[in-house]
């Protein structure tokens, strides 16, 4: 037996077969699948794996585990690279591949650091595992831009420790999440009815904190009065959608489905529902946006932006008829919106000169929109994802907005995993949040992160229904994801502390 093998009493072949699937149970606690318990035992899973091998091993089954979770979780990305991207079936796969991989990076380094510079210390395996499991997730969600799609926390979305999440966000869930599963590692390893209970108690603390915490109110109606929303959802084929050939008969789509709906408070149509630059299709828009200041409607839309003199061109909101504001959005997707390193790949495959690929992004600080005397703070597609934009912008706003076009993500989980993560904002925020969409799921969401009204998927429809303006910020509005990352810190810190007086004390 090689001394692998006498490391974690598993040959490789079982590693190379239960790291994968310990990642790909997290993708089956998420939407559409909501198995949360999932979440729990993947995390039980990857401490088991890590719990007595070498570091250069736990990287490897670190990646091997992210493997498993970002292939099972995110290779959707498949159908925007071969369908919309037009790129070859083997290539697709391969660049599909290449992505997931990539992302597997990150909980390869999770692994590696707790087993190389955690795992030994007071603490280690069960406060130091979901420390850093915190960690990581925040490091991925801003290296590179940025990918926090697939974080543990957004499983418990209907879960006692939803009620945290007011508090301390979807970190803080993931860490609770990450902690039970160390909790259950820990106990499983130890088998005696003392640490089982100690253990039962530890993590059942927190989430009878999130039973205790779900009452209550930590943001009230501004009115008795709620404001009448309509959603138009047009499913335009990706294909038509920059067609030259379809733009009138888009345009002519959008208004003659959107008549019905003026009189609503707010319609809104999704992202770049206008296949145009505003200052290129103002013969359409004024005279919508004049039968809408009529009507007291606030029209909300999706638009290409182009400054007045200026080459570059943004992703944008604009609110017309009864209300004002232009946002252009900060957060791009990489290759649907900018091509990294552009010099040097544009032209190589069709997938690098997507329609719409060279968008600038806008600025960091800029005022909500306004719909008559309410402020609407706005995001755009993948925007919604990022929980300290979101808290931000929600901050000096009565109500959430976000509008995307998750046609690129065909009949995948994709569009549903980003319907969650809106449920998160909702639910983190206090803040009622309302998600137009070309192809669905377009949703009116509560405060509470519960869906209200949404729409079938793959159908053109209108969407009617009530939202409430809050007053009041939540903890996590005004203070964001600082407490549990500053926490984590510190938290590796005091481990590091107790170890050096433990090893003086002995020395």
């Amino acid at each position: 037996m090689n001394s692998s093998q006498q490391e974690s009493g598993l040959t490789p072949l079982q590693v190379l077969l239960l790291a994968p699937f310990s990642g790909s149970l997290v993708t089956l606690s998420l939407a559409p699948f909501d198995l949360w318990p999932l979440g729990i035992l993947s995390c039980a899973l990857l401490a088991w794996l890590l719990s007595t091998c070498q570091a250069r091993a736990a990287f490897w089954r670190g990646w091997l585990y992210g493997l498993g979770m970002f292939g099972s979780g995110v290779s959707w990305v498949y159908v925007s690279i071969h369908v919309h991207g037009y790129a070859p079936v083997p290539l697709a796969a391969l660049l599909t591949l290449l992505f997931c991989a990539g992302l597997a990076l990150f909980p390869a380094l999770f692994a590696w650091c707790y087993v190389r510079l955690v795992r030994a210390l007071p603490g280690g395996m069960l406060a130091g595992f979901p420390v850093l499991w915190v960690l990581a997730e925040w490091l991925r969600s801003w290296v590179l831009t940025g990918f926090p799609w697939l974080l543990l926390g957004y499983a418990h979305i209907d879960t006692w420790i939803a009620g945290w999440a007011p508090v301390v966000g979807v970190f803080g869930l993931s860490f609770i999440c990450a902690l039970s599963g160390s909790c259950l590692f820990l106990a499983w390893r130890s088998r005696r009815a003392v640490a089982i209970a100690t253990y039962a108690v530890i993590a059942g603390l927190l989430w009878a904190g999130g039973g205790i915490l779900k009452p209550i109110q930590w943001v009230a109606p501004a009115s008795e009065t709620p404001l009448s929303v309509a959603i138009y959802q047009p499913n335009i084929p990706q294909v038509n959608k920059w067609d030259r050939r379809y733009y009138h008969p888009i345009l002519q789509q959008m208004e003659r489905a959107s008549e019905p709906l003026m009189g609503a408070d707010i319609l809104l149509w999704p992202e770049a529902a206008i296949p145009n630059y505003y200052q290129n299709a103002r013969d359409f828009i004024d005279p919508i946006a004049e039968r809408a200041r009529l009507l007291e409607t606030t029209l909300i839309t999706g638009i290409p932006f182009r400054p007045e003199g200026e080459q570059h061109y943004h992703n944008s909101i604009i609110a017309l008829g009864q209300g004002e504001g232009v946002y252009h959005k900060q957060r791009l997707v990489p290759f649907g919106e900018y091509v990294p390193l552009e010099q040097f790949l544009r032209g190589l495959i069709a997938f690098f000169d997507l329609p719409m690929s060279a968008f600038t992004p806008g600025p960091g600080e800029q005022p909500p929109l306004r719909a008559g005397a309410f402020r609407i703070a706005p995001f755009i597609c993948y925007e919604i994802v990022y929980p300290d934009l979101v808290a931000r912008g929600a901050r000096d706003a009565d109500l959430l907005v976000t509008i995307s076009n998750d046609s690129w993500f065909g009949d995948s989980i994709g569009p549903l995993q980003h319907l969650q993560m809106a449920q998160m904002r909702a639910l983190e925020n206090g803040r009622y949040l309302i998600r137009g969409t070309n192809n669905g799921v377009s949703a009116i969401i509560n405060y509470r992160g519960e869906i209200v009204a949404d729409s079938e998927r793959f159908v053109e429809t209108s969407l009617r229904g009530d939202a409430e303006t809050m007053l009041g910020n939540t903890p996590f509005t005004s203070f964001g994801s600082l407490p549990v990352i500053s926490g984590s810190v510190l938290g590796l810190v005091l481990m590091y502390l107790l170890y050096l007086g433990f090893w003086r004390d002995n020395d």
